[in-house]
């Protein structure tokens, strides 16, 4: 059974008034163009509605509804144009609310449904419109004279709600993530082996593109990255336009959404299907710090002291090599490394791809408990001019990202099926 209603509940159960979540609007690409739409997480995570317009409010102060979605209201005319809506009576019924209503009703409802209730739980910013509407109810609410009831004097960020309800998956989330991996592992395992000098970056993007919408994703979970050669040092390279040549290496940062939720993985692989030493080398100095913070990953363990695992094994590693001198603890306290690895090591990954929930709690690290998903990045990125690196290096941009699912026993890495070692990538690329 879909998680929608429970998911409610568990909100009302935690809330004392009113919460309200608004659906992503339609942007406008060019002209009369609409981008293509995405709902809001929140509102997916909490109902499974996919269409603009709507808006959810949870209430534990009203006499007969705790759930009320409003909605478009059904249009032939339009419908002949973008396809089907729901409707009112179609979303009471998809969605399992206690009631549904026309969107046009809103304004005039939002003082029924806010009356009565201390808190509400609401984004502010999200979107000036609703804030408009939200914020003269409850003047018209506060203004009623000597109504004996509450109204809103706090509006609470849902943060610590549902936020962080979403930081740990349910099986229904996990279930849809493994797809997710599924999916993206073919993508990147094809690139693999179909890259060559010659083509053109945008033809690697087209595999990806090509395996997600076949195996059924719903789109890619954001902009893949396929950078070759000097590009690869770009974090976020995003024309991939450049034409790949032999003794390239390739970056590609992508995945699918599935269901809602992304993939997010990182592979680096030689266009012509073997390393060439220095490339090698700085491999499997990336390949080390990561495999060292998947291992230091599991309950108990911090996104931070991750962080600090693969600090030191780069920057180990970078002294080896050459791009740094001096003693390790110094260069880790002077951030000397972010000459080469200016990132973050991991974030959370789940309906959003820098998924949402607190990285800290009354200031401390948050602990990683069993069903929170986080991925585990290094890199290392030498660009082309850097004259302070050795001419070798120079030019040689490598990431290696896998999605990390902490569980009772540890850790289980989602994307393990995708090719990493050395050996493993030279054998996809000659597949």
């Amino acid at each position: 059974m879909p998680p929608f209603a429970t998911r409610r509940q568990r909100v009302l159960e935690a809330i004392d008034g009113v919460a309200i979540v608004a659906a992503a609007p339609v942007t406008i690409r060019n002209n009369d163009v609409e981008h293509d739409y995405r709902q809001d997480s929140d509102l997916y995570y909490l109902t499974g509605f996919d269409e603009p317009e709507a808006v959810l409010i949870l209430t534990t102060v009203h006499d007969e509804h705790r759930s009320v979605l409003f909605v478009r209201p059904r249009d032939p005319e339009r419908e002949v144009w973008d396809g089907a809506r729901a409707g009112v009576d179609g979303a009471k019924e998809r969605c399992g609310v206690d009631a549904a209503f026309e969107i046009r009703e809103l304004g005039k409802m939002l003082p029924k449904y806010l009356e009565g209730a201390n808190n509400l739980y609401y984004e502010l910013g999200h979107s000036a419109g609703l804030d408009k509407r939200i914020l003269g109810a409850i003047n018209r609410v506060r203004g009623r004279g000597r109504n004996r009831k509450a109204w809103p004097a706090s509006i609470v960020h849902p943060d610590q709600l549902w936020h962080e309800m979403r930081l740990v998956k349910d099986e229904h989330e996990l279930q849809a993530m493994r797809v997710a991996a599924d999916i993206t592992a073919e993508a990147h395992t094809k690139a693999m082996a179909a890259a060559k000098p010659g083509m053109n970056e945008f033809e690697v993007e087209a595999i990806f593109r090509e395996v997600f919408r076949r195996r059924g994703a719903e789109r890619a979970a954001y902009g893949p990255i396929v950078g070759s050669g000097p590009n690869a040092t770009v974090l976020h390279y995003r024309a991939n336009r450049r034409e790949m040549a032999d003794g390239d290496l390739l970056l590609i940062d992508a995945g699918c959404e599935y269901d809602y939720y992304a993939c997010d993985v990182t592979r680096t692989f030689p266009v012509s299907g073997t390393f060439t030493e220095p490339q090698r080398r700085i491999y499997e100095v990336v390949l080390a710090a990561q495999e060292a913070a998947i291992e230091a990953s599991g309950p108990g363990a911090t996104v931070e002291g991750i962080h600090e695992v693969t600090k030191r094994k780069l920057v180990e590693g970078m002294v080896e090599l050459g791009l740094l001198e001096g003693e390790v603890d110094t260069l880790i306290e002077e951030e000397t490394f972010k000459r080469y690895y200016m990132h973050r090591t991991s974030h959370w990954l789940g309906m959003d791809v820098h998924d949402v929930g607190g990285y800290f709690v009354d200031g401390e690290p948050r602990k990683l408990a069993p069903g929170m998903v986080l991925t585990i990045e290094p890199g290392i990125y030498i660009s082309a001019d850097d004259e302070k690196a050795p001419e070798a290096f120079r030019g040689i941009g490598v990431r290696i990202e896998d999605d990390i699912l902490i569980t009772d026993g540890g850790r289980e890495n989602l994307t393990a099926a995708i090719p990493k070692t050395v050996d493993e990538v030279e054998a996809a690329c000659r597949a």
